[in-house]
């Protein structure tokens, strides 16, 4: 059993060498490339509007605030100068979502963001981000980028093409320390034995953030409210909970396959779900020593599975909101498709995890 552990992960090791680093090196380039224009642009919106803070800095090589989600797709949170007199409300009537509320005595003229509260004291998360898509729009003209980037209008969201080839969603966004949101108050499990207690408080004290941008197809529409709602996201914490072992091996290797096999049309798959995926893995085999070298095979293997059976039945909630599902507006065809396709390659790794050039 060992010897058959040993070979699998020697493969999977010298998989990474030759085709996960490759892909690590490619998005590098494409990331400076972007991260220079996306910087420049955000440093003239921060020069008109000073509540907003371009945050976008490089640390260890990497820019902190960039995420990929896709080869071609990436994702910038814009943060805000603090929310100040606002209150954070989530009563779990929009999922996945929370509102800003005026605190209770204060006035809307009291407020560094007075032109955003609505009449019923509710930081609007379309208001500010209506505003932002103007500065961004100033900005690319000021920094003579027109005939490279495109600001899109096809969305409510600030989302840039650049050279035709790139998409950046750029996110106006709050920090919200020390604090955790109701809806995720579940976590951790008390049954499950991970992650320890000093991980547990560390990403409790971390917070989230709270992101102004189109409620997305995995929540469900309730109300005119969800409008004004602020997107709730735990990227922070899920760095957090992925680090150590061979949790991020197996995620870029998750993402290599992603990109190599499961880029369908519509982005339904991106490298969210093969966090999230990393993420339920670690929960079923809490222990150190089965996140060991040696054994990337087999979480690699029970990731797989996994998603087969988040595919065949439509559901892939979201790690820290249940309640948010990943999949929902996708489309039933493509996740049938998906599901053959990571049955097939998990039985690739299975029978033939000494010669693993197909994946």
């Amino acid at each position: 059993m060992l010897a058959t552990q040993s070979k699998l992960a020697y493969h999977l090791n010298k998989y990474y060498t030759e085709r996960t680093m490759s892909r690590k090196s490619m998005l590098a380039s494409r990331v400076f490339e972007v991260g220079k224009t996306i910087t420049d642009i955000l440093k003239e919106v921060e020069t008109q509007e000073p509540r907003f803070i371009s945050t976008l800095n490089e640390v260890d090589g990497r820019l902190d605030g960039l995420d990929v989600i896709s080869p071609t797709e990436f994702q910038v949170a814009f943060y805000l100068n603090q929310m100040g007199v606002f209150n954070f409300v989530d009563d779990g009537s929009i999922p996945g979502c929370a509102v800003l509320k005026l605190s209770d005595g204060r006035k809307r003229s009291m407020s560094l963001w007075v032109e955003f509260i609505t009449a019923s004291g509710y930081l609007s998360a379309r208001k500010v981000r209506a505003r932002f898509h103007t500065l961004v729009g100033q900005a690319i003209d000021r920094c003579n980028y027109r005939s490279c980037v495109k600001l899109m209008t096809d969305s409510t969201d600030v989302i840039l093409l650049i050279r035709d080839v790139y998409t950046v969603r750029v996110i106006p966004a709050f920090k919200c320390t020390g604090i955790w949101p109701r809806s995720a108050s579940h976590w951790p499990d008390p049954k499950v034995q991970w992650p320890m207690v000093n991980k547990v408080a560390e990403v409790k004290s971390n917070g989230f953030n709270l992101l102004s941008m189109q409620i997305p197809m995995s929540v469900e529409r309730h109300s005119n409210a969800e409008s004004d709602a602020w997107v709730m996201s735990f990227t922070h914490s899920e760095e957090v909970l992925i680090s150590g072992g061979c949790r991020r091996r197996c995620l870029s290797i998750l993402k290599t396959l992603r990109d190599r096999h499961l880029d369908f049309a519509g982005k339904s798959l991106n490298n969210y779900h093969m966090k999230t995926l990393v993420l339920y893995e670690c929960e079923k085999h809490p222990r150190e020593e089965e996140w060991i070298e040696v054994c990337i095979g087999d979480r690699l293997l029970g990731i797989l599975i996994q998603f087969i059976s988040c595919l065949q039945c439509r559901r892939f909630p979201h790690y820290f909101l249940p309640g948010v599902d990943l999949l929902a507006g996708s489309n039933p065809a493509i996740l049938e498709t998906a599901a053959r396709t990571v049955w097939r390659l998990a039985r690739e790794v299975i029978t033939n995890g000494t010669n693993l050039d197909s994946l």
